[in-house]
């Protein structure tokens, strides 16, 4: 099946699943947040090809996610660390983790997080940057952005739910 690309649609969620919509990518990126840089490393956790990997790892240099540093001449290879913008992909990479641990992990979460200040196992919690309450689909409402008109959003309601059903 030939990919669709995303490209052309004036629209972040696509933008996104532009860079990083390749199921291969955020495994690449989990293992460069767990300390991997390495080709060999990258290539023997994941057991991907080396020529996919090879394009993986060059789209999310291009992309500007992952960052190429040289630390062999001969032959020459490469560490392969996370940019500010790949870093900025942990919210995307933990919200992922956190649905699978709950929906797919049917033997317990693989992985816990531990928060470096307080010592204690945690979850991470979207939250309002203005009032720090937390926030689900259910307390937030979409509003058309300055690429946006109103127009876009679906008609009567722009609350978001949690169903198909729509919110007066």
């Amino acid at each position: 099946m030939e990919r669709k690309s995303f490209s052309d649609m004036d629209c972040s969620v696509a933008q996104c699943l532009e860079i990083i919509g390749e199921w291969w990518t955020m495994l690449i990126v989990r293992d460069a947040f767990l300390g991997v840089k390495r080709f060999d490393t990258f290539q023997r956790r994941l057991g991907i090809s080396r020529n996919v990997l090879q394009q993986r790892l060059e789209s999310l240099v291009n992309a500007g996610v992952l960052e190429r540093a040289p630390y062999s001449e001969h032959p020459v290879r490469y560490d392969y660390t996370l940019s500010a913008k790949g870093r900025d992909l942990w919210p995307v990479l933990n919200a992922m983790r956190q649905w699978g641990d709950t929906y797919a992990a049917p033997h317990g979460a693989p992985l816990n997080l531990v928060h470096t200040d307080c010592q204690h196992q945690t979850v991470a919690t979207l939250v309002c940057s203005h009032c720090g309450e937390a926030l689900n689909s259910s307390n937030v409402r979409a509003v058309a952005g300055e690429g946006r008109t109103a127009s876009w959003l679906p008609a009567r309601s722009h609350t978001l739910t949690a169903s198909n059903e729509r919110r007066p």
